[in-house]
């Protein structure tokens, strides 16, 4: 069967209630962040559209292995396997993507010189990884589950546990940033940022179920988090808003 055109059919409406305003007082950053004047939409450059790319085979064995990609020995937490797929917006798979991923460690705190969260840093984990979708738009990493911390936002404001995520297109130049959260983590719903997007359903979409099947028996949990590109329920991107 002959697959359809992407171009064919009826257009994919933008919902503009999908994404979060500009100006939100309770997320504290926004109030200087915001444009204050009318945004102006510009094309692509070629050099976005067409390079710098990423060599697939600069890849290494364990770069999608969080656990073991920093020493080679096990970071500290509980083990967990993150895996979806990237598919565009009439829900076919997006081969070749390259993934990068970014977390706290274990107990809620970032590898960075600027995090001064008491906690303390794990020797064993530097926190970021990446991968590059199969043929089928599939993607995995073995991680650990980071831990929730507190932020500077209100008096007693906390992040929910979350992984960050960095989807490029043909070049860096195309780049979509989001956010995972876990299923049944109490802190989502309180959250000061997740708090700035009025849809649910758009919430929902940040939210990885937990997925058993998935998982290694005495090993480690699973979570199942699919990212859309485009479209009307695209994942939700906090720095392109329309997606590729």
């Amino acid at each position: 069967m002959t697959e359809p055109s992407p171009t064919s059919g009826p257009l994919f409406p933008r919902d503009r209630f999908w994404h979060p305003p500009a100006y939100t007082p309770g997320y504290k950053t926004s109030m200087t962040r915001a444009p204050s004047r009318p945004l102006v939409a510009t094309n692509s450059t070629l050099s976005e559209e067409t390079g710098p790319v990423f060599g697939h085979d600069m890849l290494g064995e364990q770069d999608n292995n969080l656990i073991l990609n920093f020493t080679g020995q096990p970071a500290i937490g509980e083990r967990i396997i993150v895996h979806g797929r990237v598919l565009d917006q009439s829900g076919r798979p997006v081969p070749h993507v390259l993934i990068e991923i970014w977390q706290a460690n274990a107990g809620g705190r970032y590898r960075h010189k600027k995090d001064g969260y008491l906690a303390p840093l794990d020797p064993n984990f530097g926190g970021c990884g990446r991968t590059i979708t199969d043929e089928h738009g599939r993607y995995e990493f073995l991680t650990v589950r980071p831990g929730a911390y507190p932020w500077p936002n209100g008096v007693n404001d906390w992040r929910p546990m979350h992984i960050h995520f960095g989807i490029f297109g043909s070049g860096f130049g195309q780049r979509l940033i989001t956010q995972m959260y876990f299923e049944g983590d109490p802190l989502i719903p309180r959250c000061p940022i997740v708090r700035t997007i009025p849809s649910q359903e758009a919430i929902d979409s940040l939210v990885a179920p937990l997925d058993m099947n998935a998982g290694l028996p005495m090993d480690a949990l699973a979570y199942k988090f699919d990212i859309v590109l485009r479209g009307r329920r695209q994942t939700m991107f906090e720095n392109r808003m329309e997606g590729l």
